[in-house]
């Protein structure tokens, strides 16, 4: 039996910590693969231009030196499918003037990216769950602090998730537990909702449990104080460009 060739995949965009978790993404697809990630938009454009057609553009929009937009306008000749991400919706109608088959707005979900993905490629992506994924409203995890008994955790309760090397603490407002697992595992479990998001290499957080923000300092309601990354600061800007209410000018 002749084996089914895996979706190709191609990866732009001027932020790395964007980049490292559309790879996550994609590797929970066995049927996508990535071909190449780009950071500079102009080099993007030489080497897809001049290179061989790829089954999927997945394309930053608000980058340096050449526009997502404009890019896609060069490459999409290119690709069977282009799909742009980006953080701000006002670029959704230059996306459609380019004829984009999908938009993501950041920040999207593991489960906003497969159905992106099962839309687009109905016939080659088969029936693929979401590691980790729980269609409940709460998990058990072990906790090291109580002799590994299972505590129940809710995840609308979850404001901070910390790395502690091998370890992740879970924070709510009434307590924290510590148990053994990755920050990038327990990533893959709050993917699927869409209230989580990173500003910090070590911490998953909760915008709705922030407190207040002075420069580049986030402190939680529960009193976890937690700095912006240099990787994160720009999709730290837009979150809160989003979110802040403007006086309108007389």
């Amino acid at each position: 039996m002749k084996k089914e060739k895996k979706i190709s995949c191609i990866i732009v965009d001027d932020e790395p910590h964007a980049i490292d978790g559309l790879k996550r993404y994609v590797a929970s697809i066995p049927e996508l693969e990535i071909v190449k990630t780009y950071i500079d938009p102009v080099k993007a454009m030489l080497d897809i231009v001049n290179g061989e057609p790829v089954d999927l553009i997945l394309l930053d929009v608000d980058m340096p030196g050449i526009t997502g937009i404009e890019l896609g306008e060069s490459v999409k000749a290119k690709t069977t499918k282009l799909v742009f991400t980006t953080a701000h919706s006002k670029y959704a109608y230059e996306a459609f003037k380019v004829e984009a088959d999908d938009f993501l707005l950041k920040p999207y979900s593991l489960a906003q990216f497969l159905k992106t993905i099962n839309k687009l490629f109905p016939r080659k992506i088969a029936e693929t769950e979401i590691e980790s994924s729980d269609n409940g409203d709460f998990m058990f995890i072990k906790s090291k602090e109580d002799n590994l008994r299972l505590i129940k955790i809710r995840y609308k309760d979850i404001v901070a998730v910390e790395s502690k090397l091998n370890y992740v603490q879970i924070h709510t407002l009434e307590k924290s537990v510590t148990t053994y697992m990755s920050l990038s595992e327990m990533a893959k479990k709050l993917n699927q909702f869409d209230w989580f998001m990173q500003f910090q290499r070590s911490f998953i957080i909760a915008p709705e449990y922030i407190e207040y923000i002075e420069g580049n300092a986030i402190k939680m309601q529960n009193g976890t104080r937690i700095t912006v990354g240099e990787y994160y600061k720009k999709y730290f800007n837009d979150f809160i460009d989003s979110k802040l209410i403007k006086a309108r000018r007389k």
